[in-house]
């Protein structure tokens, strides 16, 4: 099992950046593959990037990708997601989540075994 906490969050101007961390504890964290999704209020859950446990691949929400990046740590234990040229309608909460398969890039939320609480992103017009 793995406990994920997610930090980095803000308000931020449209164009601005943002980093968000996710650190895991408990079992070994190169087990899983790491996913970043988001949900807006009153809209489901969605994908928006994944990377594989040695971080040799990553997959993108096309909504995202070119602006966003996914990297990890294993050595920290932690997940990053680097978020510019952020837009309003990147506003949303951030989660994080670990799949124990741990090759997989998969886009869907059932995929993933373990989640952290969030952390709130604002970008203000």
């Amino acid at each position: 099992q793995v406990q994920l906490v997610e930090s980095g969050g803000g308000l931020v101007q449209a164009g601005d950046s943002l980093r968000l961390s996710c650190a895991a504890s408990g079992r070994t964290f190169s087990s899983y593959s790491m996913g970043w999704f988001r949900q807006a209020p009153g809209k489901e859950r969605e994908f928006v990037a994944a990377i594989n446990w040695s971080g040799s691949g990553t997959n993108y929400a096309v909504s995202v990708k070119g602006r966003f990046t996914i990297s990890r740590d294993n050595a920290k234990n932690t997940v990053y997601l680097q978020m510019n040229s952020l837009k309003p309608e990147d506003t949303a909460v951030y989660y994080c989540a670990a799949n124990d398969r741990r090759w997989e890039l998969t886009m869907m939320t059932y995929n993933y075994d373990y989640w952290g609480q969030g952390t709130q992103v604002t970008v203000s017009s």
